[in-house]
């Protein structure tokens, strides 16, 4: 039976928010270790293995140490460990605002509706489009968001048509889905042809880089 009293953790810190509507705000990453996607691009490829097993109660009490009321728990994939939705639970009713992001390639639906989802679907660049499960944008909400990670204009291209094909932009439009956002690989080259596409799709998405990564360098792992 998997476990649900405690889960795997690589790391617990604080830091300002790099991505999402949230860039910019002081918060504390809980980094799960694991993750059943290879991503080509991927920064974080140190939490996918080793780590810590620590229990619910301890993270939580990590969590507010820290004291901070922003809390994001990130991976890796964390919803690879159905401990994931349970810390998401105890910190809500904690009284803090949660944020969790995932690959889009695991079931969404098993965590609390108060919680804030950043939901990432692959696209073709990421050498893991194979792996998005398509169901999950039935799960989400207004308070929800979905990010498009590109490595270049054929990405972004790949997404458009997804945002329209499945009716994202009127979603987006009518709020019963929160953002979406388009994020380049660290480091593209051709940013602004990216940004003249964008402009040029008339689409309402959020172009965003990684705060983060201009605050403390590109070796700094995503968050």
């Amino acid at each position: 039976m998997a476990r649900t009293d405690s889960i795997r953790i690589t790391e617990i810190f604080h830091s300002i928010q790099g991505e999402s509507t949230w860039a910019g705000v002081p918060c504390t990453f809980v980094r799960l270790t694991g993750c059943p996607l290879r991503c080509v691009w991927c920064d974080t490829a140190y939490a996918f293995h080793g780590g810590t097993r620590r229990t619910i109660d301890e993270v939580v009490g990590a969590v507010a140490e820290i004291g901070c009321r922003l809390v994001e728990i990130t991976g890796g994939e964390p919803l690879v460990q159905p401990g994931a939705a349970v810390l998401a639970h105890r910190l809500l009713d904690d009284g803090y605002t949660v944020l969790v992001e995932t690959s889009g390639a695991v079931d969404v639906s098993v965590l609390d509706d108060r919680v804030h989802r950043i939901m990432d679907l692959k696209c073709p660049g990421s050498g893991e489009e194979h792996r998005n499960l398509w169901s999950n944008l039935d799960h989400l909400t207004g308070r929800d968001e979905v990010k498009f990670v590109v490595a270049g204009l054929e990405d972004f291209e790949w997404a458009a048509g997804v945002i329209r094909h499945r009716g994202l932009d009127e979603r987006v439009r009518d709020g019963s889905l929160g953002c979406l956002l388009v994020s380049p690989v660290w480091g593209l080259e051709g940013m602004e042809e990216l940004a003249e596409a964008i402009l040029e799709s008339g689409l309402p998405v959020r172009f965003q880089t990684q705060l983060h990564k201009h605050i403390w360098g590109p070796d700094r792992a995503g968050v």
